[in-house]
């Protein structure tokens, strides 16, 4: 038999893993194994991994200068021989450089950590609604505005592109977040709903249906309205590509964003303290 028949086709492949991960799309282990990989890919989490492996390297270059140097010592007062003065004094040097070179890589992944601490990224998004849920579509499209507006705020924040004051950007991305987090809130809360209506008994699944129906339009209303703050985002920075004042833009729009958040928080009953 010839050896080709028993290769693979990479067309029959490819295609049976495209089908494959369309028919993950939306499951429950898919969503959160997605999730897992967007925490693992946070910039904190990287340099946080960076910071442990760099200290590890150091502290290994250090034992082994406490030991080469603990030899020389030995060689210089005769303890032995000059062998272990001159390998103890040579084995210590490169250890030495290559810790010093560890030291200055841990400091700038310090200074890197503080960085990131001052305007830090929005955390890791939980994972999608199941399809079968209504609260799907809408935190599909919360999702999509989120990228937009971190996109936004990143180019406000650019001195090189714009004079908006970095307050009312920290001010603006501190109430993004919060109104999504209250939009999530809601959006669980529907997710909740719906599971009690179906596996409530038929006759009392009347009230959760229009429990569902009336959380859903919330839920609907809200993200819209976050999106409409997206668009006033959008409108600071072109106010600030056209020598206009963007703050008044920003700080309005910051403030129907906050008037957002407590609205959906009273419809959840989210708290954020």
């Amino acid at each position: 038999m010839e050896p080709w028949r028993n290769r693979p086709n990479n067309e029959i492949v490819r295609k049976v893993v495209n089908e494959l991960g369309a028919s993950l799309q939306g499951h429950p282990l898919a969503e959160q194994a997605r999730y897992r990989l967007q925490k693992w890919n946070d910039p904190v989490a990287k340099l946080e991994r960076k910071r442990k492996r760099t200290n590890a390297v150091l502290t290994f270059w250090l034992a082994l200068i406490t030991i080469f140097g603990t030899l020389a010592v030995f060689g210089f007062t005769g303890v032995l021989g000059t062998w272990a003065a001159v390998g103890g004094t040579i084995g210590a040097a490169v250890p030495g450089l290559l810790a010093v070179r560890s030291g200055f890589k841990l400091r700038e992944l310090s200074a890197a950590r503080q960085r990131l601490a001052l305007s830090p990224p929005p955390p890791p998004r939980p994972p999608l609604p199941a399809h079968i849920s209504s609260a799907r579509v809408p935190m599909e499209k919360l999702h999509s505005a989120e990228d937009t507006m971190n996109q936004l705020l990143v180019q406000l924040d650019s001195p090189a592109l714009t004079t908006m004051p970095t307050e009312s950007v920290q001010h603006a991305r501190q109430t993004a977040q919060e109104a999504s987090t209250a939009i999530r809130a809601v959006s669980a809360q529907l997710q909740a709903v719906e599971r009690a209506r179906d596996t409530a008994p038929p006759l009392e699944r009347a009230p959760l249906v229009e429990g569902v129906r009336v959380l859903r339009i919330q839920l609907a209303d809200g993200v819209d309205r976050y999106c409409a703050l997206v668009a006033a985002a959008g409108q600071a920075l072109a106010a600030s590509t056209q020598f206009q004042d963007p703050r008044a833009v920003l700080d309005d729009a910051t403030d129907h964003m906050a008037g957002l958040a407590s609205a959906m928080r009273d419809v959840s009953g989210y708290s954020a303290y």
